[in-house]
């Protein structure tokens, strides 16, 4: 695929004039919170140095102190080519800073960001010279349970599945050149159907004259080109994606499996009177994803979903991945032991991995890392955070459900709370006004209001008696009642079941007996027991008439969460051929 730059920070938006800003950068810890009024932004003394984009609790970081601290502080400097300037903006990006992020550029205040999970980017080309500049940013950071942070910890230690935070930096900081008009963001919708790819496109500026080009190939073949102005700042429109495998072939359009993740290049180009102004190139795929009843389809093909529940930690970088090997090495490890998918839990992934996610065929599900207190505050916060997530992520071929909420957590009075069961709701519209066309299920294995898939959590050990609950009582199952026979009701007050495809969605967690006690969170067997127990279990699930997927608790262990299929050093528990025949046979 010839769009692709390995290691760029957004795959799906690539431009040639860019450089990474990670590596060492000045630290100091401002526990008194005195940085700003002493003017830290100006310079401070080298208190010690940290390796970005690793957060400082992190052994990788070069610190490795797990002690929280509330407001941190990093300086690098950089270098800037002043030629570059005279036609081109320069733009600061950060892959994520958790949890509100200030900056600062040759002691000029650029601005902040609130959110420790998307991108954000500052154009500094006015305060930026020839040479070397400094960048500062002041990270914020607190153990509050109203904001968004999915599964770190906001107690000293950790506890039960809450793990060590991660504090400030943690993903890529990089730069770019970028033309003084230029794209701002493009979203693409494959239409299958119409055998069509819908373009929307933004622009910096609102010149009518401007002419957005899309040069579409496949395997390097060109597949058609199309063209449109802009009317204030935006562009949309239709391309056939139809093409010839050979002179005598009919138009064929190539879809997207997991078995076949076949991709479309392409190429945008602004335009002005003849001349092109900016260039960027990205991929997509045709592949639709609907459902009809209670069957989800993939390209018009009931689809069975094996998925592997992801939390996305590594030992010495905790939710940073050490590099980008070890996003794929993670991906060819799913697939290996026969998941067609995972459901990135409690985290939004580096957007590398959705990218070989694309590459390499792997579904995924998008969740939203969670609040933990119903208040108004943190639930404006959670709506403005998850629509940055969204959009961050729709261009994705391989993310095919949204999910905003797991397990009643922040909305735990949901059964019986109308203002909780109106965000739900709330939050489940907002997220099809955007994307139509992708399952929204609102409540993860919970109560459910609202929701395009109805999942539940079963823990169950006994793969005998928990085929016999699922298919004998279904009805109490699907009916919202809370039962015996599963944790949670799943449906809240005044919901019902109306027919959605049904899919297990956690289930599993079986751990190994660690040979040193301590603190575990698992389902324990000797390690003689662990393939008997897991595949009495899933074999049981897969024999459910009704139900349309799985997901198993999970890829890799965390911390004291040792139920995953790999420990934390990605070395397999069991042979990834016998977990494959258990999972596909």
């Amino acid at each position: 695929m010839t769009s692709r730059q390995q290691n760029y920070p957004r795959p799906q938006f690539v431009r040639k004039e860019w450089e990474s800003l990670c590596g060492e950068w000045k630290f100091a810890f401002d526990d008194q919170n005195i940085g700003e009024s002493e003017k830290w932004y100006m310079g401070f003394g080298l208190k010690q140095t940290i390796i970005v984009p690793f957060c400082y609790e992190s052994l990788k970081s070069g610190i490795g102190d797990e002690t929280a601290h509330d407001f941190v502080w990093y300086q690098k400097k950089f270098h800037v080519d002043g030629q570059k300037l005279a036609c081109h903006n320069y733009i600061i990006h950060f892959e994520a800073c958790d949890y509100i992020a200030k900056v600062w550029v040759n002691g000029v205040y650029v601005g902040s960001h609130k959110g420790g999970y998307t991108r954000f980017s500052f154009d500094v080309t006015h305060i930026v010279k020839d040479g070397e500049n400094t960048v500062t940013v002041k990270a914020e950071d607190s153990p509050s349970v109203m904001q968004m942070r999915g599964k770190q910890r906001w107690k000293k230690e950790n506890f039960g599945v809450h793990y060590t935070q991660s504090t400030g930096l943690w993903k890529t900081v990089w730069s770019e050149y970028v033309p003084k008009i230029s794209l701002s963001s493009v979203k693409m919708t494959p239409h299958l159907g119409k055998q069509k790819l819908e373009v929307e496109a933004f622009v910096s500026s609102e010149d009518d004259d401007l002419i957005l080009e899309a040069s579409v190939t496949f395997g390097g073949k060109k597949v058609r080109t199309a063209s449109t102005s802009f009317l204030w700042g935006h562009a949309r429109f239709d391309i056939d994606v139809r093409a010839r495998v050979s002179d005598t072939d009919e138009p064929l359009v190539k879809t997207w499996t997991p078995e076949n993740p076949q991709l479309y290049d392409i190429r945008f180009r602004l335009i002005k009177d003849g001349k092109i102004l900016d260039e960027v190139s990205s991929y997509f795929a045709m592949r639709e994803i609907r459902i009809e009843g209670d069957c989800i389809l993939l390209n018009g093909f009931p689809l069975y979903q094996r998925l592997l529940l992801n939390q996305g930690y590594w030992k010495d970088t905790l939710l940073t991945p050490p590099d980008d090997e070890a996003l794929r090495t993670d991906v060819a490890l799913i697939k290996s032991m026969g998941y067609n998918g995972v459901r990135m839990h409690q985290k939004v992934e580096d957007e590398r991995f959705f990218y070989y996610a694309d590459t390499m065929g792997l579904l995924t599900w998008c969740e939203a890392p969670a609040y933990f207190f119903d208040r108004d505050d943190a639930v404006q916060s959670f709506i403005s955070e998850w629509n940055e997530i969204v959009k961050q992520y729709y261009n994705h071929p391989s993310v095919i459900t949204w999910t905003p909420f797991n397990e009643s957590w922040g909305i735990t009075n949901i059964k019986n709370s109308a203002r909780q069961q109106y965000l739900t709701q709330a939050v489940y519209y907002m997220t099809k006004n955007y994307d139509p066309y992708r399952p929204v299920i609102t409540n993860d294995g919970w109560e459910h209001t609202i929701s395009d898939i109805v999942t539940i959590h079963d823990y169950g050990q006994d793969g005998e008696k928990l085929y016999k609950n699922w298919t004998e009582r279904k009805n109490e199952i699907l009916s919202g009642k809370s039962t015996s026979c599963v944790l949670r009701a799943a449906f809240a007050d005044g919901f019902s079941y109306q027919g959605q495809p049904v899919i297990i969605s956690e289930y599993g967690g079986i751990a190994i007996r660690p040979e040193t006690p301590g603190m575990v969170w698992g389902n324990i067997v000797e390690k003689h027991e662990f393939m008997d127990r897991f595949s009495s279990i899933t074999r049981a699930i897969r024999a459910i008439p009704y139900v349309s997927g799985f997901c198993y608790t999970q890829f890799s262990d965390v911390q004291q969460e040792i139920n995953g299929m790999v420990d934390m050093n990605r070395n397999l528990k069991a042979e990834a051929e016998e977990i494959r025949a258990v999972n596909m046979d």
